[in-house]
């Protein structure tokens, strides 16, 4: 067997033992383990394995993760969430789809705190989607606008993926949290817009809620500013320079730990489960962490992903076509695998591929431009019918609505998801025009 063949040994490897429901970053480390024996031999391996470990782990800039996922763990715990959707509610609850829309402004004002499209998902679910149902809200309006803001998690930055991805490409981490911006913004108004729309079409999908008055507001808003301080201070502090995306990290995990404290929502008890449902998820994401790079170091000794990447250049495809199929392997992919673990198995294969194209751009946009890209797909993938797995999380939480339901609701936010990564893909200065990256 050939290197190449190795290579794609492997590769297939990896998906067949996770339609086995084999733990991603096991399947990564077998895979990558063998086709590395293979090649080099077991002593090579065990002396690769002793030292992988250190260098991978001892990098100051791994710390951010676990800093943002217990941001994202107090913001969950102090009930941010549903301040966020009451502050919305109380500004848009009685226009047309009016609760619709203010779950759409709370998902993305969390995520802008939380970083995870399933945490999202499920928290909103939680808060909004009981409200939703009290109010007459059909069952696939509202499992719909729950599946398409969940995704708003890992776009609106801060963003667990964008830190691995930047991370693995070695880009700038706040680059491409500023290179978000844009992309997320257009997410939100995209997201609204089908709401309107599907009002339009079935007004009875959505009756119209109470309006509160100035004072209301006003009381929601002084609720939350906080939170809004927070996330500028965060993002606003790593785009102007003032610190680092680590130290911004660390400030905002500090600060929303301390305002649950002196809201009284964040006790000695919701502290514990805080920290120790990081030190879960951080355990959880390194390890899938170290199995990506046994399985990186193994695929590059093999040469597969070079020899792939010239033998797809050598086709004469336009590059939009090449990049086109990529993003549809990604949707589909989506619909079948959890985000970090598709990103990471696919990214020592898709990189070169995409830098081996002539697109105009120079490496570092290049990669800062197909990073969102990634990402987006990733978020469409995972709402996409009949497998994504935001809509089974959303179900689970709402068993008064079919799943059929779900699915009708959730098409439009796909059809909009798919125009807008379309939209950027053919414009890349929507991405790049703010982060400044020549």
């Amino acid at each position: 067997m050939s290197n190449y063949e190795i290579g794609l040994t492997m590769f297939g490897g990896v998906l067949a033992m996770l339609i086995l429901r084999v733990p991603v970053a096991v399947s990564m480390l077998v895979a990558g383990g063998l086709g590395y024996a293979a090649i080099l031999g077991w002593a090579p391996l065990l002396a690769n394995l002793k030292t992988l470990m250190f260098s991978r782990f001892s990098s100051y800039t791994l710390s951010i993760i676990p800093l943002f996922l217990l941001m994202g763990e107090f913001a969950t715990k102090s009930g941010m969430s549903t301040g966020l959707f009451r502050c919305a509610r109380a500004y848009l609850g009685h226009r047309p789809g009016g609760l619709a829309l203010a779950t759409i402004g709370g998902c993305a004002a969390f995520g802008a705190l939380c970083g995870s499209s399933i945490a999202t998902a499920a928290t909103m679910t939680h808060v909004a989607g009981p409200e939703m149902r009290r109010h007459g809200y059909s069952g696939a309006l509202t499992t719909g606008t729950l599946a398409g803001g969940g995704t708003l998690g890992i776009l609106i930055p801060p963003s667990v993926i964008l830190v691995i991805y930047a991370l693995y490409t070695e880009q700038s981490i706040g680059a491409l949290f500023v290179a978000a911006m844009i992309p997320g913004l257009l997410a939100v108004l995209g997201y609204m817009a089908v709401i309107w729309v599907y009002v339009k079409i079935s007004p009875q999908s959505a009756p119209t809620a109470e309006r509160h008055g100035w004072a209301i507001r006003l009381r929601e808003t002084r609720a939350v500013w906080s939170a809004g301080l927070v996330f500028f201070v965060v993002v606003g502090g790593i785009y102007n320079g003032w610190f680092s995306p680590t130290e911004a990290a660390a400030i905002g995990a500090v600060a929303v730990g301390l305002l649950g404290v002196v809201n009284g929502t964040i006790r000695w008890r919701q502290f514990q489960e805080a920290v120790q449902s990081t030190a879960i998820n951080t355990a959880f994401i390194f390890l899938i962490l170290l199995g990506a790079e046994l399985f990186s170091s193994a695929l590059a000794l093999t040469r597969m992903p070079a020899e792939l990447s010239a033998q797809i250049v050598a086709l004469e495809l336009p590059p939009y076509a090449i990049i086109s199929i990529i993003l549809l392997v990604y949707l589909v992919l989506g619909c079948v695998l959890e985000s970090l673990a598709m990103v990471l198995l696919t990214l020592p294969v898709f990189v070169p591929v995409v830098l081996g194209l002539d697109l105009g751009m120079s490496p570092a946009q290049t990669l800062i431009w197909f990073g969102i890209l990634v990402l987006i797909a990733v978020e469409v993938g995972m709402i996409s019918p009949p497998f994504g797995l935001n809509l089974f999380v959303i179900n689970s939480m709402t068993k008064d609505v079919p799943m059929s339901a779900t699915y009708l609701g959730v098409a439009g936010f796909c059809i909009v998801d798919i125009l807008r990564l379309a939209l950027l893909m053919l414009v890349p200065g929507l991405t790049l025009w703010l982060t400044g990256v020549s």
